[in-house]
């Protein structure tokens, strides 16, 4: 079948954006690239005066953590921490030389590139490598003629913010009409640097409803129903959605190809882009849907898994694992209006500040002049280290991952992308078990009648949760009415000595509550106290089960408290103490 061009959304750029040229500066520098040329034009420094002659560091191989199966078998907690975790902690010695006298940039891995001032686009032999990863192996459906384009990023923080810029004006409360406000669609639990970073360009922030999958489609407050009844006293329809689509933050559903084109359609309907943000892609938990039905005591609604088949139709990937992972927007992207942003901070380290925009050409082209005009491209000194890492060295002074010192490549790096999701499946596993073990507070008793005394046992369900099937994360819903406060205390105020008794020396645990990530004050007004949000990836595995009961004995001691003594008028300035020390990943 013949796929037809990606649809021209420029009508949606901001007024800079449209106005932007290509840098005159960067444009220069395609003449540097002439053999043998005596460059006296460009204000480059010398890079015999750059004070690294090699970059080196010890690096895992890429089998170093075992993975877990790719369809969901009938695994336990158990089995899964009987398996080994780890092939070992054997590394290899990759060294970015100096120089490599290789003539192609496009395998030329040295400092001397690295470090000098190079183009927008990236770091040249990353991004070409990331670019075809992208296309042949991450994403080899896309369904508009001559595929996507890509922009490496300093993480997905700076792809957004870059989206943002280019895709939405300004809009001053006071000043500028309200007919005039642009407005972005959101989950209405959802990661909230994204709204922070939005909402001071004054965009409108438009909350929809979720259920275990993500978003949803229909329904009373779903996407349909936000769209269809919008009120333009509010301003215009929104014409952007941010979303996570993966281990949805904080939630962890996973949105269903089903569910994906229902809101595509809608998107392409009222002429909407697409910003999926997707960090946990690779973080897909096949077993989680049969553990929580095995798991002891009540069932736990939530969205069922994913079939396991080969979502990579009718082009395979090349690799199993990869096939198995239900596909971003982009694979029902018929119209060009996806902008995907993949970062390596789960992958390889936050620290990294390393990703990619992936998106039609057009756009790409506009992202492009806004990153010469503000980061340039990501550090030097990352791009070369994470190349010669995966791609490996085309000289003899370097020196890559893998036993052979040649790259992992991408059978390597496909292989390390499955042992870190089975070392994070491993821990999911263990907590969710302890979890569920521990959710209902048991109380025994007696109770006698006329003729006879009988003894009666009651479990109190102090919270439920889904078993994430991606992400990092478990989303606990309290059932704070059936705590003996529930009816002389606010719930909101109950909810956060909740908070701050796990926090005390006998419990130690900190969990992020739900009132980070409410799209609205009037979310996390009626809502946000009755979710907390818990991380299983942060902690050594080691930690783990430790953690999971302190958590559990943590709420059994509080369920079992008939008034709160240390809950003072210092309550809520201490909570607010604590959470503004939270740094939220």
């Amino acid at each position: 079948m013949e796929h037809r061009k990606p649809l021209d959304l420029s009508h949606h750029f901001s007024h800079v954006t449209k106005n932007r040229g290509s840098s005159a500066v960067k444009e220069f520098y395609k003449y540097f690239r002439i053999p043998n040329i005596g460059n006296l034009a460009g204000g480059l420094p010398n890079n015999n005066h750059f004070p690294f002659d090699t970059l080196e560091g010890a690096a895992a191989l890429s089998n170093r953590f075992k993975p877990t199966p790719t369809e969901p078998l009938d695994l336990t907690a158990e089995s899964l921490s009987l398996s080994p975790a780890s092939d070992g902690l054997t590394t290899s010695q990759v060294v970015v030389p100096k120089t490599s006298g290789n003539t192609d940039l496009l395998r030329k891995i040295d400092l001397k590139s690295a470090l000098q001032y190079g183009t927008a686009q990236g770091y040249a032999p990353l991004y070409s490598y990331l670019r075809q990863f992208t296309r042949e192996n991450m994403h080899p459906n896309v369904p508009y003629a001559d595929g996507p384009e890509i922009i490496l990023t300093s993480g997905n923080t700076d792809g957004f913010s870059k989206g943002i810029e280019a895709l939405s004006n300004v809009w001053v409360a006071g000043k500028d009409p309200v007919a005039s406000r642009q407005g972005m669609l959101v989950e209405e639990f959802c990661y909230k640097n994204a709204i922070q970073t939005a909402e001071p360009r004054g965009l409108n922030i438009v909350p929809v409803k979720i259920d275990g999958e993500g978003m949803r489609a229909s329904g009373e407050g779903g996407l349909a129903d936000v769209l269809e009844n919008w009120d333009e006293s509010k301003g215009k329809r929104p014409h952007l959605m941010y979303t996570v689509t993966v281990g949805q933050n904080p939630t962890s559903g996973i949105l269903s190809i089903e569910r994906r084109k229902e809101i595509y359609a809608l998107c392409s309907k009222y002429d909407i882009i697409i910003i999926e943000d997707d960090p946990y892609w690779y973080l897909q938990y096949p077993s989680a849907t049969t553990a929580a039905r095995n798991a002891p005591g009540p069932s736990t609604p939530g969205a069922s898994s994913p079939s396991p088949h080969n979502f990579n139709t009718p082009n395979s990937s090349g690799y199993a694992f990869l096939d198995s992972l239900v596909p971003s927007y982009l694979s029902v992207d018929t119209d060009g209006r996806v902008v995907r942003l993949d970062t390596f901070s789960k992958t390889v380290a936050p620290g990294c500040r390393l990703g990619w925009i992936t998106a039609q050409p057009a756009l790409c082209e506009r992202l492009l002049r806004i990153t010469e005009c503000s980061t340039q491209q990501p550090s030097g000194f990352v791009q070369s280290m994470v190349a010669e890492l995966i791609i490996g060295p085309h000289n003899p002074n370097g020196r890559g991952g893998g036993k052979d010192d040649l790259g992992w490549k991408t059978d390597g790096w496909v292989r390390w992308l499955e042992g870190l999701r089975g070392n994070y499946e491993r821990r999911m596993q263990i907590m969710c078990k302890i979890f569920d073990e521990g959710k209902q507070l048991v109380k025994t008793g007696r109770r006698q009648s006329m003729s006879q005394e009988w003894s009666v046992v009651d479990a109190v369900p102090m919270f439920d949760f889904v078993w994430p099937l991606g992400g990092m994360f478990i989303w606990v819903k309290l059932n704070l009415e059936t705590h003996p406060l529930w009816k002389k205390i606010s719930h909101a105020k109950l909810s956060r000595a909740l908070w701050i008794h796990l926090t005390t020396p006998k419990y130690l645990v900190l969990v992020a509550p739900g009132s980070l990530f409410a799209a609205t004050e009037q979310i996390r007004r009626e809502k946000s106290f009755s979710y907390f949000r818990i991380c299983f990836a942060a902690v050594d595995e080691v930690d783990v089960p430790r953690m999971s009961h302190q958590f559990v004995e943590g709420c059994r001691s509080f369920w079992a408290k008939k008034k709160l003594d240390d809950l003072d008028e210092d309550m809520a300035d201490d909570f607010e103490q604590r959470l503004s020390a939270i740094h939220m990943c």
